[in-house]
């Protein structure tokens, strides 16, 4: 800053959501693009808020992609009027085009009913500002304690669970759309240009073209 005193008026303001759920070992409180660095304790609580949100579910998101898969689908019929039975909705992006109209409906009408009460039907400000993060009265059984530690460690596992849940889903959908599967099958994408390259010495068992700058992306064989 070229003076000390605002240095470490800056940083005290840092330090003030390093002792926050979340902050966590070997990374201790990560904030690359300085989000919390004006210190507004409102405006963190309101995005420590969406990120459990987003974490939680990430985490049903990502359990969604791989159950099907292995425990299989439900029996029956998922709309009788439209002849539609589970078994012929596939997994991933691909069923987004099967679900009938009304699925719809139901889906987004019950997530405005989880918003809403996640909120206890009240106004954003108000509702967050009664409320801790991520605590809306529902307490999981095996999970919910008493204990202090036990449960500062539990919430802790709960973010990092999420954040990586956050990521994973999003790693997910990125296959999906390239390859048409969720785990991302490389044979299935016939339309990347670095297939060029495939033939080429130097690609090797088990790592095959590696090329993780895109450096080749555009196919350009004189380059």
């Amino acid at each position: 800053t070229g003076d000390i005193w605002g240095g470490l008026a800056k940083s005290a303001k840092i330090f003030a959501f390093e002792n926050e759920l979340g902050v966590q070992q070997p990374v201790g409180f990560w904030d690359p693009l300085g989000l919390s660095k004006d210190g507004d304790a409102a405006v963190f609580k309101r995005r420590r808020i969406s990120e459990i949100k987003h974490g939680r579910i990430s985490m049903l998101a990502a359990m969604g992609y791989i159950t099907p898969t292995f425990a299989g689908k439900f029996p029956g019929y998922l709309s009788p009027s439209a002849g539609l039975k589970f078994a012929d909705v596939p997994n991933g992006l691909a069923a987004i085009s099967k679900v009938p109209v009304f699925g719809w409906i139901q889906i987004v009408v019950y997530a405005l009913y989880v918003e809403a009460s996640g909120l206890n039907f009240g106004y954003f400000d108000e509702a967050n500002s009664k409320l801790a993060p991520g605590d809306y009265g529902w307490k999981p059984p095996l999970l919910a304690t008493s204990v202090p530690e036990l449960r500062k460690k539990r919430l802790n596992a709960e973010l990092a669970n999420g954040r990586l849940a956050m990521m994973a889903i999003i790693g997910m959908f990125f296959q999906d759309g390239l390859t048409g599967s969720a785990w991302g099958d490389w044979s299935l994408y016939t339309a990347s240009p670095l297939r060029a390259f495939e033939g080429e010495l130097g690609v090797q068992a088990p790592v095959g073209f590696w090329d993780p700058l895109g450096l080749s992306k555009n196919g350009d064989a004189a380059v």
